[in-house]
């Protein structure tokens, strides 16, 4: 994990979470009581973010220490136990929700994006993520699917060209928004069109696409479509693709499979925090 943006994200979040102080807390232990935390697994999955743990109580205590059982990536079964923290009791329990908000959810994107992998069960096809991400949390949602055996989609507007249904209704037709691309960008530029029809695929072609997304399109369709595609032309599908028919597009010509759902409205894994 990025260690600067990590570190910047937890201390927004416990200034966020903490405020003038955890009343509970501080009204009950002395700075001085002492105690050690374990992080268990309460469902199988694959854990991510876990330098999360180590970093958040660096910043509360610098004398607490973090022992970490697992590393990112890895598989972990229900009840299995994750990590250990020593520190005083204040500084555990004042962090465990932040903490425990952040590791969860990511690793609920990497357990998804394991799982999807799976259910698909075609190596020919790569599973991405997509810009569908929180704000703020952008390079660890997508970490967090690289975790999980997939890889990344564009990060950022300006990391490739992407030319959407509605910069194609402003500009008039996909052949003038290349047109206009390809005189303002360097060589290195990718370019990317996302498709609704045939109609719209040829226009694709025509204009010398680099990446065809066939949208919203079944496997039968993305099948017909990807036939008449050029080799050399990146095929993506996206839309509409979730865990219950995934499986069906194996097998269907396309090279990458995007899911905005990964990162947008995934379920968080399971994970308790309990004083020893």
């Amino acid at each position: 994990m990025n260690q600067l943006e990590l570190t910047k994200i937890l201390q927004t979040a416990f200034a966020e979470d903490i405020g003038m102080g955890d009343l509970t807390s501080e009204s009950i232990f002395t700075e001085t009581q002492q105690s050690k935390g374990v992080y268990t697994a309460k469902a199988d999955g694959v854990v991510a973010g876990l330098e999360t743990i180590r970093v958040g109580y660096q910043l509360l205590d610098s004398s607490s220490k973090t022992t970490l059982h697992k590393k990112d990536g890895d598989f972990v079964e229900k009840g299995e136990k994750i990590a250990e923290a020593e520190a005083s009791v204040r500084t555990l329990l004042t962090g465990e929700r932040v903490i425990l908000n952040l590791i969860q959810h990511l690793s609920g994107i990497a357990t998804a994006t394991h799982q999807v992998i799976r259910l698909l069960d075609d190596p020919k096809i790569t599973v991405t993520d997509t810009r569908k991400t929180l704000p703020g949390l952008r390079i660890f949602q997508k970490y967090a699917v690289r975790c999980g055996g997939a890889k990344n989609h564009r990060f950022r507007l300006d990391d490739g060209v992407m030319i959407k249904d509605n910069h194609i209704k402003a500009a008039g037709n996909i052949k003038s928004a290349i047109e206009s691309v390809r005189a303002r960008c360097g060589h290195m530029v990718k370019i990317e069109v996302e498709t609704e029809n045939k109609e719209q695929v040829l226009e694709a072609i025509e204009a010398k696409a680099d990446v065809i997304m066939l949208d919203n399109c079944s496997p039968e369709e993305v099948k017909e479509l990807a036939s008449i595609i050029p080799e050399g032309i990146v095929i993506e599908v996206s839309g509409g693709i979730t865990p219950k028919n995934i499986a069906g597009y194996r097998n269907c010509g396309a090279n990458v499979i995007s899911l905005g759902w990964l990162t947008h409205s995934v379920r968080a894994l399971d994970i308790s925090f309990n004083l020893v």
